[in-house]
């Protein structure tokens, strides 16, 4: 009786279990909709922010990575600038422009930081200058201890942070001053080229970039195009150029209707290769984003077109002239197509870049004759180069824009689009041109009229590297020594002078 007892135990013990283990099933059977119907859209929810969240990363991650490098290559432009002027002018003069070339970055690089950017690129006052940002005060904040980067600025709505931005227009600003120093070279005051410098980067360059491209600029209001810097970049170093030129006066020994010889073209086309690679980052870069691949596309060969093309008519023009493959016409006529699509690189088509290489290419050695017939020694054809032919850039959009990818979708005049777009190209260059020309004139003549614009008429006998830097970049054919700052011995010095004059050609 016992066994039989404990055997029903078990049954209903087995019994109870599979009751509960039922029960439990169709509870949780009955409640399961209810359930998933509750985690469901949290769950949707919280999946499709954080893969938005991953996206807008991945895109600004993207997009800083692009701005950053092309950045860079715009910065290595600064290399390229060095090694063209130090091939072209004459080899008493290399050291002195390596220098400038050099510590221009620097100068403009300070400038930029204490109130260039914020000119350029802070929250407008009447379309002309900005008003905030000064020494990057707005670029970050912190929260509850943490610190956040702002993004763009108060004038750029730029899918990048603002110190990003900052960077990429730095690059650009020290571009401009460095034109100048070209066509200034071999006879300007280093502390002059110093003071000039750090004013470009301050105030002149910014306050047209402020112009062009600030949302609130009243150029960018009128839908004035410039891309990359035709007329905010290349007008400016340019004009400025000239008038500094124009105020220095000559280099010594200097004959009219005969250019001295570059004394090693092996610098300037390494030099110019480097302009022309760095370009990519120039004018590609402007795009401050990844999002437009195909656009991005166009303009890097639109880019190299134009430079082929203007490297191609200024040879072939020089030489139905002289009669001679000149090399050093075929590097600045590359320079010059660059320059004139700067501003069209992606308003324009192909074909369009290929007939603005064309002119470029012929209007730059034009344009060398034109300042030489003038008497300006300008040594490396600056404003031939880059005021020139970014007028004529600027003037170009007006003439072949096309409507798909311009910004208010107006033709240029040969595209049917009359003179609207045209006109606006013409005024807001005339309105730079004219600013930059006064700008400049306030600014050279204060430092000519205290003595620090033109290098004491010394460094013309003995040579400006000897006479500013204690250096030659040629000791071996252009020896120096001490007798040149040894006040105290008139007879050596002149000595020293007169062996040195015969250097110059």
């Amino acid at each position: 009786m016992a066994k039989i007892a404990k055997t029903m135990s078990k049954k209903k013990n087995h019994l109870f279990r599979f009751l509960a283990i039922a029960i439990g099933a169709a509870i949780f059977a009955a409640l399961t909709p209810t359930i998933v119907q509750a985690i469901e859209p949290t769950s949707t929810v919280t999946t499709l922010e954080s893969l938005d969240k991953t996206t807008t990363q991945l895109k600004l991650s993207i997009d800083t990575s692009w701005v950053l490098i092309t950045g860079f290559l715009v910065f290595f432009m600064q290399c390229g600038f060095a090694m063209l002027e130090a091939g072209l002018v004459r080899q008493t003069a290399v050291v002195n422009t390596l220098a400038e070339n050099f510590i221009d970055a620097g100068i403009t690089l300070l400038a930029w930081w204490f109130t260039g950017f914020a000119i350029a690129f802070g929250t407008t006052s009447n379309g002309f200058w900005g008003a905030d940002g000064f020494f990057l005060n707005n670029a970050f904040s912190f929260s509850n201890g943490a610190l956040e980067y702002a993004m763009g600025a108060g004038g750029s709505t730029a899918p990048v942070s603002t110190f990003t931005l900052f960077f990429f227009q730095f690059a650009f600003s020290a571009t401009a001053s460095t034109i100048t120093t070209g066509a200034m070279a071999e006879r300007t005051d280093f502390k002059g080229d110093l003071i000039y410098a750090f004013i470009m980067g301050a105030v002149m360059y910014p306050i047209v970039v402020h112009w062009v491209w600030n949302n609130g600029g009243w150029l960018n209001k009128l839908s004035f195009h410039d891309f990359a810097g035709d007329a905010a970049v290349h007008t400016v170093g340019g004009c400025t150029a000239l008038v500094g030129a124009y105020l220095l006066g000559p280099r010594p020994n200097r004959v009219w209707g005969q250019m001295p010889p570059a004394h090693n073209l092996g610098y300037a086309t390494i030099g110019t290769m480097i302009l022309w690679f760095g370009w990519y980052g120039f004018n590609c870069g402007s795009t401050l984003s990844m999002d437009n691949t195909g656009l991005i596309g166009l303009i890097a060969v639109n880019t190299t077109i134009a430079a082929s093309t203007g490297a191609v008519s200024a040879l072939l023009y020089i030489y139905f002239r002289i009669r001679q493959w000149h090399l050093f016409c075929a590097l600045n006529g590359s320079l010059a197509g660059l320059v004139g699509v700067t501003a069209g690189c992606a308003y324009v088509m192909p074909w369009a870049a290929a007939l603005i290489g064309l002119v470029a290419g012929v209007v730059v050695l034009v344009v060398v004759d034109v300042i030489e017939w003038f008497e300006i020694d300008d040594p490396v054809g600056a404003f031939a180069v880059h005021g020139a032919c970014g007028m004529l850039g600027i003037i170009a959009v007006g003439l072949f824009g096309h409507p798909a990818l311009t910004i208010n979708q107006k033709a240029g005049l040969f595209l049917g689009g009359g003179f609207d777009l045209l006109g606006v190209q013409l005024g807001g260059e005339a309105a730079i041109v004219v600013f930059v020309v006064i700008f400049s004139f306030a600014m050279f003549i204060p430092l000519k009229a205290l003595g620090i614009l033109r290098v004491n008429e010394e460094a013309d006998l003995i040579g400006i590297d000897v006479y500013e830097h204690g250096a030659s970049a040629w000791p071996d054919v252009y020896p120096i020594d001490g007798s040149q700052f040894d006040d105290d011995d008139d007879d050596d010095e002149s000595e020293y002078q007169e062996d040195l004059t015969p250097t110059f050609k």
